[in-house]
């Protein structure tokens, strides 16, 4: 994954600069901000491959710095790895729903920092199908990475169009979550089991009031199918 770009947000310097020198001794180009506002005018800039983000930064917190950037279509797909001393299980939820896509709790090991970074990289850059599917009135474009339903756009994640990709793609059959995991997240990624509960919440409320989110359908004991049948 050597070539790539990372911007750090991070407001300890010397958090900063650990992190900053083993992720470039890894050959990755590391860009730094201190804080959300300084995050911004550089991404006005330019656009990195990944982001790490702290939580507790001074002025705008990491979690509304990450759903500013989810509501922006220009920065709505950077991966972003949220770094946290912050251990509770609600706060890992509250921050992958704020649209992070992995969790690091703080201390950690710079090792298992660039494992997370080159397993996110990996599968955010995999295309499972190429072209256009449609499915009751919802279609999904991978070349323009648009989805619509019943002809009105419906605004989502990277990792929730990811899912929503692979169910339309294997409909009516139902897996696990360790299965979506592996096939959606790709083998060897760091993720959570109950990471997938959180993306399904939020891919039903992208889709919800389009008629349909009823299409993404839990299956008590065994995970979760895509299915234009009730």
């Amino acid at each position: 994954m050597s070539g790539k770009t990372i911007l750090l947000v991070e407001d300890e310097a010397a958090i900063r600069e650990m992190v900053s020198l083993a992720l470039e001794r890894a050959g990755f180009t590391v860009w730094q901000a201190e804080d959300g506002a300084q995050a911004e005018r550089l991404l006005a800039d330019v656009m990195p491959d990944l982001m790490l983000l702290d939580w507790m930064l001074p002025g705008m917190s990491g979690i509304e710095l990450a759903r500013r950037l989810r509501r922006d279509e220009v920065t709505q797909d950077i991966p972003i790895i949220m770094l946290t001393a912050r251990s509770e299980e609600d706060d890992t939820i509250r921050g992958l729903e704020s649209g992070v896509d992995d969790y690091m709790t703080k201390p950690f090991s710079p090792r298992e920092l660039i494992a997370r970074i080159n397993a996110l990289l990996r599968r955010t850059s995999v295309t499972q199908a190429d072209g256009t599917l449609d499915v009751g009135g919802l279609i999904l474009d991978t070349h323009s990475h648009r989805v619509t339903a019943k002809g009105e756009a419906v605004d989502m994640g990277p990792t929730e169009f990811r899912l929503l990709h692979f169910f339309m793609a294997h409909q009516d059959r139902v897996y696990s979550r360790s299965q979506l995991l592996d096939m959606v997240w790709s083998r060897g990624s760091f993720v959570e089991e109950r990471t997938v509960d959180v993306h399904i919440r939020r891919l039903r409320k992208a889709l919800e009031g389009s008629g349909c989110e009823s299409m993404v359908q839990t299956i008590r004991g065994a995970g979760y199918r895509f299915s234009v049948k009730p």
